[in-house]
């Protein structure tokens, strides 16, 4: 009777492809784990610049002669671009480590409950660094925006 011999060929073979498949995996894994930071970190950022902007556009939007004032409040500085000759205003300011606008009668107190979280931010100024330029700081940043309206106050 003949005896097969056992090739230890088939033990390299089977080896050596698992290695390479636990090589991939880990390579899959790591890279996944990469791309989670990169995204979370880009989606950070874009948060950031979100909020900049929308103020930016807001600004720009109610942009009109005496429309834009600003006036200090309980946390820092308020926002207030007045809508025309409708006697309301839309107001930005902070409450608790929240932007909040609320839309009210330009008289009204400031009623945060009633108003929209635009973002947060734990930090929120708006100056006038001269009659037609106006600055708007947050935690993201600051932003530079010339009143096209000649920056008169109301």
């Amino acid at each position: 009777m003949k005896q097969s011999e056992r090739s230890p060929l088939g033990l390299y073979t089977i080896g050596i492809a698992a290695l390479f498949l636990a090589g991939f995996f880990l390579l899959v894994v790591f890279g996944a784990g990469s791309y989670r930071g990169t995204v979370a970190g880009q989606n950070d950022n874009m948060q950031s610049r979100a909020l900049l902007s929308y103020l930016s556009t807001t600004v720009k939007g109610y942009d009109a002669r005496g429309a834009v004032a600003i006036s200090a409040g309980a946390e820092g500085s308020v926002l207030t671009l007045l809508d025309g000759e409708s006697g309301y205003a839309l107001r930005v300011y902070l409450k608790d480590g929240a932007l909040v606008e609320d839309y009210a009668p330009v008289e009204a107190p400031l009623r945060p409950e009633e108003g929209q979280i635009i973002g947060r931010t734990a930090v929120f100024t708006a100056e006038r660094t001269k009659a037609d330029l106006l600055t708007l700081t947050t935690d993201a940043g600051q932003v530079l925006l010339r009143l096209r309206s000649g920056g008169e106050a109301a």
